[in-house]
């Protein structure tokens, strides 16, 4: 786990918080102005791009997850005490629909590391990985559902005694994880938990995650009528923030098809 000394942002953010972060959507409550919207259209695009040309690979049997391999350890959790507590933290906070699809995203974010050589701390990832959706059963009106997922986030890891620069990499990572096209320039963490939400959500890059793999996670972790629940889930989310960004790419991805065509049952 990180030890260097930058301060914990704890909802104290400027406006120079880059779009997606914690400070970002503590400030603005995730709520995209008029540019914003237009700044996320690209990436936006591109993501529906690579879901398309990802599923057309895999019908083809083409896809690159045909030939790759990766070892079962590299896709376990980290074997720690605080990993242990936040996965007991988790089942407490989490309906079994929710948590499994948890593991799940932990699981494609350390295969994705795993394939392009992204090195992580494991830890931290595991954290945000089972806290990233807590916040999102319980809608709050014109509050994105990260805010409230990474307050859980910080009070855990804060009785953990965990330092307020790996604090504020754990909620980054949970903000920022359901931001259209989030980069490396983000942090290795951030970057992971985006992926592997979205490899679990809408099979975006799933093409490229070995087949052994796909099969062994969803064994692991069954879906349990995960399209369902949390394709409704998604919709009370945009309805109750307009303009944020599960609004957002509800009305401009068709998140209900995208969701319902990931490659998973």
């Amino acid at each position: 786990m990180s030890t260097t000394t930058t301060g914990d942002r704890g909802g104290r953010a400027g406006s120079s918080d880059p779009l997606g972060s914690i400070g970002w959507t503590e400030r603005t409550g995730g709520v995209l102005t008029a540019r914003e919207c237009v700044t996320l259209a690209p990436p936006l695009l591109r993501g529906e791009l690579g879901i398309l040309a990802g599923l057309l690979a895999m019908a083809l049997r083409v896809h690159s997850g045909r030939r790759a391999t990766i070892e079962p350890a590299r896709l376990a959790p980290p074997d720690s005490s605080l990993a242990r507590d936040a996965q007991e933290a988790a089942e407490d906070l989490l309906a079994p629909v929710l948590r499994n699809h948890s593991h799940r995203a932990y699981a494609w974010a350390a295969a994705i590391a795993a394939l392009r050589g992204i090195s992580f701390d494991r830890e931290l990832l595991y954290l945000a990985a089972m806290f990233h959706d807590t916040g999102l059963p319980s809608p709050v009106p014109h509050v994105d559902f990260t805010v409230r997922s990474a307050a859980l986030a910080r009070q855990f890891a804060d009785r953990h005694g965990v330092p307020a620069d790996s604090r504020e990499v754990v909620t980054n990572a949970i903000a920022m994880h359901h931001t259209p096209g989030v980069g490396l320039e983000s942090g290795s963490e951030a970057y992971l938990m985006s992926a592997g939400a979205a490899v679990d959500v809408f099979g975006l890059r799933s093409n490229e995650i070995p087949d052994a793999v796909r099969r062994r996670v969803v064994e692991q972790f069954p879906r349990l009528g995960f399209k369902r629940e949390f394709a409704a889930l998604w919709r009370a989310e945009a309805k109750q923030v307009p303009r944020g960004r599960a609004w957002y790419v509800h009305r401009f991805a068709a998140t209900d098809l995208s969701i319902r065509m990931a490659p998973f049952g």
